[in-house]
């Protein structure tokens, strides 16, 4: 799962040497990402250039996630229930849950959406106990602390620019720069520092 992000940090720090110069004018220089007008990309898509080198943001597990998420949140909405709270822990209700579910320190995931950052939409993580579940009593035990697990992910950010150099943004202009984010993929069981010193 981290292998993707590896693959995009490797090619995504060159790819303003590898394209054709700007469509519609405006200054672009080696290491200046590309300005692109409001018109020629749809919103919330990236430039193909930067999808067509072979690193799938699909296979991260933050993005994987998210189709099936959205399908279980349309579920609830036709009255399942939703799974958000710490709870008691059965073995004979857990049995053949996901590995979020049977963890001593459980979580549900969510869908982040940022309109400006390419892949809009991420799973994160939340931890729904604050100590963890005893493995001999099955209920929630303040003797360890239940904190999220973070992955680094390569996300590609939407800023505004200017088409005609330095100076103030273009209506509508914007270009995209690499940027890294801590995701919360998960989370595990810690002893609490009052106890760790």
């Amino acid at each position: 799962m981290h292998l993707p992000s590896f693959l995009l940090l490797l090619w995504l720090p060159t790819l303003p040497a590898h394209h054709g110069p700007p469509h519609g004018g405006g200054p672009h220089t080696h290491g200046t990402p590309r300005c692109y007008p409001a018109e020629e990309l749809p919103f919330g898509q990236a430039p193909p250039h930067l999808l067509a080198r072979g690193a799938k943001w699909e296979q991260a597990l933050p993005v994987a996630l998210v189709s099936s998420l959205e399908a279980a949140g349309r579920k609830r909405q036709e009255g399942a229930p939703a799974w958000t709270q710490c709870s008691a822990l059965r073995s004979e209700e857990v049995l053949e849950a996901e590995v979020h579910r049977r963890s001593i320190s459980p979580w549900r995931y969510r869908v982040d959406t940022d309109v400006d950052r390419y892949p809009q939409k991420l799973a994160f993580a939340e931890c729904l106990c604050r100590g963890c579940i005893s493995a001999k009593t099955g209920r929630e035990s303040p003797a360890l602390n239940s904190v999220p697990l973070h992955q680094s992910l390569l996300v590609l950010r939407r800023r505004p620019c200017s088409r005609d150099g330095p100076g103030a943004p273009t209506p509508g202009a914007f270009a995209f720069h690499p940027e890294f984010i801590r995701v919360p993929v998960g989370c595990t069981c810690v002893l609490p520092r009052s106890q760790a010193r």
